[in-house]
């Protein structure tokens, strides 16, 4: 698959679609276009900026992943598109809530999860590594609210602390994502746990 035809085809899968006359690609089809694009962006060291990561970003598309007895550990599971109802954003400032080294790329990462009226956001530090195109993270607070009532907000699993000793943690002990394509309307990303995730663009942020 040449480096045109991965990128028309996660356009394609990005776009809602009212009519199903005009179908998404398939789940599998879909699969194979991101770990081409995986395997593009490695060939080309491709190295991208924290601040190609700024704005809102709704998730489109995920796998999951399976665990095998043999010595390959974990492999890809089946892919599959995120229902409509199910609105999940993913929102990247360069806002801090801690005092991150000089020279980091940091910032604060926020997921919003919406179903109907309720919606759950979970927030936190982020610090990005632009040699690995790495993006490490933690939620440390959150804010629930149910049809426009905030039910909570605050710290949670000793968030306060975490977010204080967040930049001082290594990344191999952290959450991350590993971006290997950042376009101006999708995004695509490993997970430290290995599955794949394919957002489109909901509001990108004007960058100078």
């Amino acid at each position: 698959m040449s480096s045109k035809d991965y990128l028309s085809l996660l356009q394609q899968a990005t776009v809602f679609r009212e009519d199903k006359s005009n179908s998404l690609p398939s789940p599998s089809q879909v699969v194979d276009a991101l770990i081409e694009a995986e395997k593009m962006s490695k060939k080309q060291k491709t190295h991208y900026s924290f601040r190609q990561l700024l704005g809102t970003w709704r998730l489109h598309f995920v796998t999951g992943t399976k665990k095998t007895r043999a010595k390959a550990g974990i492999v890809l599971g089946a892919g599959r598109y995120l229902p409509k109802f199910i609105k999940i954003f993913l929102s990247y400032s360069d806002r801090v809530l801690a005092t991150p080294p000089q020279g980091t790329e940091a910032g604060t990462v926020n997921n919003t999860v919406q179903i109907s009226g309720f919606k759950i956001a979970l927030e936190g530090p982020i610090k990005f590594l632009p040699q690995k195109n790495i993006l490490a993270f933690d939620f440390t607070r959150l804010n629930i609210n149910l049809f426009g009532i905030q039910l909570y907000q605050g710290y949670i699993r000793g968030g306060e602390v975490k977010e204080s000793e967040f930049y001082q943690e290594k990344v191999g002990k952290q959450a991350f994502f590993a971006y290997f394509l950042v376009q101006n309307n999708f995004i695509a990303a490993r997970g430290r746990g290995g599955g794949l995730a394919l957002w489109k663009i909901s509001g990108k942020q004007k960058t100078p």
